[in-house]
């Protein structure tokens, strides 16, 4: 690693916030479709589900925000696709750059503008009639399993953002993640589910991750869920993280 990296890193993060800032419309539109999607479950169909919960908010509220990051980090590898379309990384290759703190940047991009976005359908949460008792280390858990999701997630999106074709393509592999949590324990308990159906959903990694941070925001042990969901979210951190590098490695030399 360059010596310069955090250094580089740190210049070219504040570029991409620059960016950000200047079209907030891409934070609001990511928080948008959550935040519909929260609306219509628990004004429409919230009276229908039998969760066993009080509240339905506070049910699906996990969900909605694994749907919230899911449907961010298709900014970032659209993002991405406009810069190496546009020559920038062979621009600042072209300098005394740390290789890969173009790379880092984006993803660090991704990781305040989807936090940004959880805060709004949290507080929108709130006013739909959210409540938590958890504490303040029940809190930190919880951002901390978020932070892990997002990243995890964000080095996916850069795979696409290096090497699809079109514009379309470099945005459209989030629809699949973004599907991921209504076959989970998000939106409805999953022992209410056809044999199969219940069997993958109760095997994928939103189902834990999900039912950890559930557990969390009401108070309730957490049990092996919290280890099954970083276990999920460090591993594929690394797997995409891996194959990401190798990625932009063969696109830079």
């Amino acid at each position: 690693m360059s010596k310069h990296f955090f250094g580089d890193t740190t210049v070219l993060l504040g570029r991409s916030l620059r960016h950000i800032a200047r079209s907030p419309d891409t934070i609001i539109t990511t928080a948008i479709m959550p935040i519909a999607m929260m609306l219509m479950f628990v004004y429409v169909f919230g009276g229908a589900i039998r969760t066993g919960s009080d509240s339905y908010v506070n049910y699906m509220l996990p969900g909605i925000l694994l749907i919230t990051v899911a449907s961010g980090i298709a900014y970032t590898a659209f993002r991405l696709f406009m810069d190496m379309k546009g020559g920038i990384f062979e621009r600042f290759q072209s300098m005394p750059t740390a290789r890969s703190s173009v790379l880092w940047a984006h993803v660090l991009t991704s990781l305040v503008a989807n936090s940004i976005s959880l805060v709004v359908v949290v507080l929108v949460a709130l006013l739909m009639g959210f409540r938590s008792g958890a504490g303040v280390t029940a809190w930190l858990a919880v951002a901390g399993i978020l932070i892990l999701f997002t990243l995890a997630l964000t080095w996916i999106a850069v795979i696409p953002g290096l090497s699809a074709k079109t514009m379309e393509g470099a945005s459209a592999f989030s629809y699949p993640l973004i599907f991921l949590p209504f076959l989970s324990s998000a939106f409805v308990p999953t022992d209410t589910m056809p044999g199969p159906v219940r069997f993958f959903a109760e095997h994928q990694p939103v189902t834990s991750i999900v039912n950890a941070i559930r557990d969390l925001f009401t108070q309730q042990a957490v049990g092996t869920d919290i280890w099954i969901a970083l276990g999920w979210c460090g591993g594929i951190l690394i797997v995409a993280y891996a194959f990401a590098m190798n990625t932009y490695r063969r696109k830079i030399s």
